[in-house]
């Protein structure tokens, strides 16, 4: 992708009423519009005091300037940053100044795409300026921040180093077509491969756990009609979210609410009960609880401390066996000596009263322990690929994978070279050594305006 030759301008900061707002412009202009707007010569990341005055001469706002001088900058190139009073009416006013000097409005993503274009940012720390803005908990902003510092990147360079030595081994041989490659050399080539593609596999790994630090983990209350579903989910968030009634099945579709426990979001379900004998409404309220079961990464099961376990169905328990699940034991103010109910076998047991919200603590403290447990182990940084960057590791194992056999089956050098440079390729795709604008443009087109 060229250079843009033009210089850009947006606001930095959200549209609204605020303290202050800020607007930005970058390109070969920005010393020229600071000198020309301000009269002064301006002085590199100096913030200075000034008039905003527009090409009439016109006063505007009363701000801070301060230029960036490429290549020390967000982008890479010269800027020029505006902070101003946080009127929607002045951030517009200096706004179209700026367009009307020569400037043009920034696309989605442009300031941050030229950061990747002039060098001062690969792609997966490009994306990580993203995960940093929309980050909901402890874990998202660790792991955004570490990957903004170019933690995966700095893991790509790695595996794609040690690719080229492999490569660069194999295509000495092909320079030399009467030379076979030895069975020794060969066996190294193939436990080195057979290394990067565990490595490629513990980094796909983290998809699921990166899934749930951008979205939040999926955590799905169930229980029969009138075990304090609702009541749960109420305490936990702190507000009364969901209606509580004495009479049975209030609850008819899912209420959906994300709260952070521990260092974690959790996008709390509160579905409709498992009455055996529903109406018909009720029976559709059911039938998206076991949807919303099915996609569940956490169960809290919610039992009646004073009633007998209700049956569960071979949904439920088959959810219960291969999720994250938890059986709490609710109304236990109500109880006189040891509960009715009993736990399925196999769940983490918490007793609590969501109406006094005793044993509360406990079930956060066993949720945010169980939680911790989804982050898969990758090394000291905390890794967490999104789906574009599976995508490329995915094309990356099954080509290692077909290499490996291709070695083991006796196949000719060059095919397996060949068949490694797609590998190269795709290894090259996350951190953006791969020139592919399409990709490129579709991915920067998904940041807000003046990032």
């Amino acid at each position: 992708m060229p250079h843009p030759p033009d210089t850009i301008a947006a606001p930095a900061t959200p549209t609204g009423t605020s303290a202050i707002a800020v607007v930005r412009a970058s390109g070969p202009e920005a010393r020229r519009l600071a000198q020309e707007i301000f009269g002064v010569p301006p002085l590199p990341r100096v913030a200075t005091h000034a008039d905003y005055r527009d090409a009439g001469g016109r006063l505007v706002d009363d701000v801070l300037f301060t230029f960036f001088q490429g290549p020390h900058s967000y982008s890479g190139e010269d800027s020029l940053e505006v902070s101003c009073h946080g009127n929607p009416f002045v951030t517009q006013k200096i706004l179209e100044d700026l367009l009307a000097r020569g400037c043009r409005l920034a696309g989605p993503g442009e300031f941050t795409q030229r950061a990747f274009l002039n060098g001062r940012m690969d792609l997966s720390q490009a994306e990580a300026v993203m995960d940093l803005i929309h980050a909901r908990s402890e874990r998202a902003l660790a792991a955004a921040n570490q990957q903004l510092r170019g933690a995966l990147g700095q893991r790509m360079q790695g595996l794609i180093a040690r690719l080229l030595d492999v490569l660069a081994h194999i295509e000495a041989y092909i320079d030399f077509p009467e030379e076979d490659l030895p069975s020794e050399d060969c066996n190294r080539v193939t436990s080195e491969l057979t290394l990067l593609a565990r490595e490629t596999d513990r980094l796909l790994a983290t998809r699921h756990f990166g899934e749930l630090l951008r979205d939040g983990i999926k955590t799905v209350i169930l229980g029969a009609p009138n075990a304090g579903k609702s009541s749960l989910l109420n305490r936990l968030v702190g507000q009364d979210r969901a209606l509580v009634s004495p009479e049975p099945g209030t609850t008819r579709d899912f209420i959906e609410e994300r709260i952070l426990i521990g260092p974690h979001c959790l996008r709390l379900i509160d579905t409709a009960g498992l009455n055996t004998e529903p109406t018909e409404l009720e029976r559709l309220g059911i039938i998206k609880t076991y949807d919303r079961v099915a996609e569940a990464d956490l169960i809290l099961l919610v039992l009646d401390a004073a009633r007998p376990t209700p049956p569960l169905t071979a949904p439920v328990l088959d959810a219960l066996r291969r999720r994250a699940a938890i059986t709490v034991i609710n109304k236990t103010d109500l109880l006189i000596g040891e509960p009715v109910s009993v736990a399925p076998a196999g769940t983490t047991v918490v007793r609590v009263s969501a109406l006094t919200g005793a044993g509360i603590d406990e079930l956060v403290e066993v949720v945010t322990r169980l939680t911790d447990g989804f982050q898969q182990e990758v090394g000291e940084d905390l890794v967490a690929v999104n789906a574009r960057h599976a995508h490329a590791l995915n094309r990356a194992q099954v080509s290692l994978q077909l290499v490996i056999t291709q070695l083991s089956a006796g196949v000719a050098v060059e095919l397996v070279a060949s068949e490694l440079r797609e590998v190269l390729d795709a290894f090259g795709e996350i951190s953006g050594k791969v020139d592919n604008e399409h990709m490129l443009d579709h991915l920067f087109a998904s940041f807000c305006i003046g990032k």
